[in-house]
């Protein structure tokens, strides 16, 4: 067992990604229908996200097509996770859609309470954003 952190949040993709773009990229597992993609920076390494895929059926003369687009950008589902260049993987993720806009955040909170962060997108570059604590004015009313 080591440090934890557990995070929620996602970020929306704008316009959502075509499945021209998801299917050859770094998305190299078998997709379950309705769930989510899993990516991968290299044949070794998983990413710790994964894309929201939206299935969309259009009934067409030839029959229903069945229109995917990747959504959103979230967290995948990890038990006991330990971040580990969680800012440098969505930003490796932008890099990899230029021509798309991520918006949102990610929150994150390790096991001890001061221990809150996130991470969001500014102009292009994924951010670390840490909370400030500002006590009240004590000359002032409370």
């Amino acid at each position: 067992m080591g440090y934890t952190t557990h995070v929620r949040g996602e970020f929306a993709i704008e316009p959502p990604l075509t499945w021209n773009e998801i299917k050859d990229g770094p998305f190299t597992t078998p997709m379950a229908l309705g769930q989510a993609v899993r990516l991968y920076m290299s044949s070794t390494h998983e990413y710790d996200l994964a894309l929201r895929v939206h299935e969309e059926s259009v009934d067409t003369d030839e029959g229903t097509l069945v229109r995917r687009t990747g959504t959103a950008l979230v967290m995948r589902e990890i038990d006991e996770y330990r971040e580990r260049g969680l800012v440098e993987q969505v930003q490796q993720v932008i890099d990899l859609f230029p021509t798309h806009a991520f918006t949102g955040r990610l929150e994150c909170e390790g096991e001890e309470n001061t221990d809150i962060w996130r991470v969001a997108v500014r102009d292009g570059r994924a951010v670390r954003i840490e909370p400030r604590i500002v006590w009240p004015d004590e000359d002032g009313a409370l």
